[in-house]
């Protein structure tokens, strides 16, 4: 996973306005009037739209009106070549001051993120929730430079972006970039109280530890070894997948993980369940004192941080707008109705089949999570775990082993070290997560788990996931043309990446025989269209309930942490019935809300799917590129594009916009041509 605090902190001081009336309309006009007939080759919708935006975000307190005409006298930019200058400058400074800030807070999270770092003091948790950049907006209207960008550089909407886009050079590209930055004002304490607020729900995320050895199952028995530690969500997910390939007791391991993640959700878990090495328990059974509504205490913490920012946005006056039409660029209606039409299709019923068959019994709920069409799905985990064990004992031998991996995937010598020199590996307290460089004199951070015994197989499959993230992040950073581009539309274009990576794992061990597996035709595999369709049906679900549950936050500004424990609840239910029950049975399962993105990473969930179909779109286009040099060198072509909408963007990188389409297709035809099924 992509970290988002750092996101919340950065995006968050520049994304939200007061808006005034202290700007009389005839002073901008005859603004407007005196600087083209001064300049009459000056584009007239440039100046009008330049200082009528800069004027809609000046108040009382910036000065007089006779200080903002004197402003726009000095610094609007009459010819294209000041205006270029003036980009070059504030890119510059953008550069220097948001990477500077990143270090700072990479430094400062180090306690509480990496395992490397000391065991973290009351000091290094209140220091986590710290944010840098929490004044940075307030200081650039001060000193009036976010005037200055927003009169020569004004702001597009995403219709206007695409819609013009197409005839765009680069360089406009990055000049419309620019004009996002100030777009809006919110006060610092504002700021601060998102970051504490954020960093909390990460903290206790951070921590939310299963010891497996101390359960029981309800005769008593012990099913897992004494040093088997899981976090939730993400290690209970991944063990339950491992659990198919382990025909023999596989499933009961896999109905007590799926007890377990129901417990989490309904917050009937014992309280010293979490975290704890001593504590013994039943899942089945137990009835000691459960945890309080802390799961939800955290997301409402957020929900009221991000109200106090609503106040501030009348453009965007909802978190979920902010999120969606400013941040993802997609609005969450049209998000909602692209993954209904993939997991209410027809070609789920005909997948889930395919799995009926492989499995030889009913489905059940966790089978959402059914990881047989991989290659590894056949393989004892364990094997693979003492492979990735003897290859990566701590941190940095992944690092040394990085230029391996990317030559793996077609790069040259060369190329492979500028990239992985750019890359760091950390061992992480969390599941894992990649920390993107905001500058060229910064590095993109690699985190993942590394038990004192090595890299464990899923510790190993994190970490590629991660480094499909940080190649990305070194490609639109590194060898990127304008620094107002690095980055990607959004956070589901670095995920398309992570998950190109993170399905090659197994390619990617030094004894594979083959760093790509496409068909004869140069499509993908029968399996592997499968995997990604079902991983898709997996995650809009989840999204889904993710993007209904602060729909009904919004609704009930006043709910109490039990309300919203009670009406989330409901909101999976009400998502399972409909579109998993027909198919995997049980009516009333809330395991569609098990995700730990829920509390530490508000809406942050959509981006998994949309990142699905964007990488099968991916894939699809890759696959015709069967030599590795050039699957590479098409592979970095497309993640320079940098931060383009995310229609524009997939229009340059495949020639279409984003599309479910292609994968139902695919089952489609591998299901009518009698693929998928044992003979």
């Amino acid at each position: 996973m992509l970290t988002v605090l750092y996101v919340f902190c950065l995006l968050m001081c520049v994304s939200c306005s007061q808006h005034s009336e202290s700007l009389s309309p005839v002073t901008l006009k005859a603004l407007q009037q005196e600087l083209q007939q001064a300049n009459p080759d000056i584009n007239a919708a440039r100046v009008e739209r330049g200082i009528s935006q800069a004027a809609a975000l000046w108040t009382a307190e910036d000065g007089s009106e006779e200080n903002f005409r004197t402003l726009v006298r000095e610094h609007f930019c009459t010819t294209d070549s000041e205006r270029v200058a003036l980009f070059e400058s504030l890119s510059r400074i953008l550069e220097n001051c948001y990477q500077s800030a990143d270090m700072l807070t990479v430094d400062l999270l180090k306690p509480t993120q990496l395992t490397d770092s000391g065991e973290p003091t009351a000091a290094d948790y209140i220091m986590s929730a710290y944010s840098p950049m929490a004044h940075f907006a307030d200081d650039m209207f001060a000193n009036k430079l976010a005037f200055i960008t927003i009169m020569n550089f004004p702001h597009y909407s995403l219709e206007e972006k695409n819609a013009m886009g197409r005839s765009w050079s680069r360089l406009q590209w990055a000049m419309a970039r620019m004009g996002d930055v100030f777009t809006t004002r919110v006060p610092a304490a504002v700021n601060a109280q998102l970051a504490q607020a954020n960093a909390d729900a990460e903290n206790y995320i951070a921590d939310y530890n299963i010891y497996m050895g101390n359960l029981r199952t309800e005769d008593g028995r012990q099913l897992w070894p004494d040093d088997k530690v899981l976090l939730s969500h993400w290690n209970l997910r991944d063990e339950l997948k491992a659990l198919y390939a382990d025909k023999q007791g596989g499933q009961e391991k896999q109905e007590m993980i799926y007890r377990v993640m129901q417990r989490i959700v309904n917050q009937s878990i014992p309280a010293k369940a979490i975290n704890n090495p001593d504590y013994i328990w039943q899942p089945y059974s137990t009835e000691d004192t459960a945890e309080p509504y802390t799961r939800y205490e955290r997301i409402l913490a957020i929900a009221h941080a991000l109200f106090e920012e609503d106040r501030f946005c009348p453009s965007a006056p909802t978190g979920i707008q902010r999120n969606f039409e400013e941040g993802v660029e997609i609005t969450a209606g049209e998000l909602d109705s692209l993954f209904r039409a993939l997991i209410g299709s027809e070609q789920v019923g005909q997948v889930a089949s395919i799995i009926r068959d492989r499995l030889g019994r009913d489905l059940r709920p966790y089978d959402i999570w059914f990881d047989g069409f991989k290659a590894r799905a056949s393989l004892n985990e364990d094997e693979l775990t003492a492979a990735t064990q003897r290859l990566y004992p701590d941190a940095d031998a992944f690092a040394a082993d990085m230029p391996r991996l990317l030559a793996r995937m077609g790069f040259s010598s060369e190329e492979a070290e500028n990239i992985a020199r750019h890359i760091v590996v950390e061992p992480a307290r969390g599941s894992g997560h990649a920390w993107p460089c905001l500058g060229r004199k910064e590095e993109a951070r690699l985190r993942t788990r590394i038990p004192a015994a090595g890299m464990d197989y899923k510790g190993y499959n994190i970490a590629v996931h991660e480094f499909g993230h940080c190649v990305e992040q070194v490609l639109d950073m590194y060898m990127i043309d304008h620094y107002m581009l690095s980055g990607v539309p959004n956070t589901a274009y670095t995920e398309a990446s992570a998950f190109l990576w993170q399905h090659r794992d197994l390619q990617l061990l030094p004894d594979a025989k083959t760093a790509m597996q496409t068909s004869q035709a140069g499509q993908l595999a029968a399996d592997e269209i499968f995997d990604q369709f079902w991983s898709m049906y997996e995650i809009m679900g989840v999204s889904l309930v993710d993007m209904a549950m602060w729909r009904w936050i919004y609704d009930h500004p006043d709910a109490t942490p039990e309300q919203l424990c009670n009406a989330t609840l409901q909101i999976a239910k009400d998502v399972w019935n409909e579109y998993y029950e027909p198919v995997l049975g049980e009516h009333d399962c809330i395991l569609l809300a098990v995700y730990s993105h829920m509390v530490n990473a508000p809406m942050y969930l959509p981006n998994y799917p949309l990142g699905h179909i964007v990488q099968y779109q991916l894939e699809e286009h890759l696959a015709q590129y069967t030599r590795q040099q050039d699957f590479a060198d098409e592979y970095a072509r497309i993640y320079r594009l940098g931060r383009l909408t995310p229609k524009e963007w997939m229009i340059q990188a495949v020639g279409t916009p984003p599309s479910i389409e292609p994968v139902l297709h695919a089952v489609q035809q591998c299901t009518s041509n009698g693929l998928g099924h044992t003979k």
